[in-house]
């Protein structure tokens, strides 16, 4: 007898088609994060957040435990096939972003779904990507006024993702890509 898997296939194939698609989002981040450092550098905290998309789109059709890091992970490793030079960064950031995620929906026993939820993980995830956005540009050689207002954007970029990878699982869910994958 064979054991039943404990991610269906139809979860899989969900989470392989949104981790694609985010992939694609996050390799052509990761061919803009030198530019956008160079001539515009207070604008890195929204290419940073781009890459929370995978496990907001991934959690909010199947809605439930592993979604967000694998859809993560998948999206890292089409994202490493764009721009290769960022992989280990691409991998390490799927690992901690999805972590992150799947952490908070397992606080909530992966039983809310509301938006506050996913914007729990949204603000978690900004408060780590201004760290990493304040010894990136090295913000002590800016004023106090740039300082914080770049600070803001690092932590609202992963937010605004947040919203627009609502907006798209919602979308997905509504065309029945989700049906009969977990509990509502």
């Amino acid at each position: 007898m064979v054991a039943a898997s404990r991610l269906p296939t139809r979860v899989l194939m969900v989470c392989a088609a949104v981790g694609i698609a985010c992939g694609v989002v996050g390799g052509v981040a990761g061919w803009l994060t030198p530019v956008v450092l160079v001539a515009a550098p207070w604008a890195y905290g929204l290419v940073l957040g781009s890459h929370v998309l995978p496990g907001i789109v991934a959690q909010q059709v199947v809605r439930g435990p592993w979604a967000a890091l694998l859809a993560h992970v998948l999206a890292a490793l089409a994202s490493s096939a764009i721009a290769p030079q960022w992989t280990l960064r691409f991998l390490g950031t799927a690992v901690l972003f999805g972590g992150i995620q799947e952490l908070v929906a397992a606080v909530t026993r992966y039983r809310v779904w509301q938006a506050w939820r996913f914007f729990v993980s949204a603000v978690i995830i900004g408060a780590i990507v201004a760290v990493a956005v304040w010894f990136a540009v090295d913000l002590d050689a800016f004023a106090p006024v740039v300082e914080a207002s770049y600070l803001a954007i690092a932590v609202l970029g992963p937010v605004a993702w947040t919203a627009a990878g609502l907006w798209v699982g919602t979308a997905l869910r509504r065309t029945g890509v989700a049906r009969g994958l977990a509990r509502r």
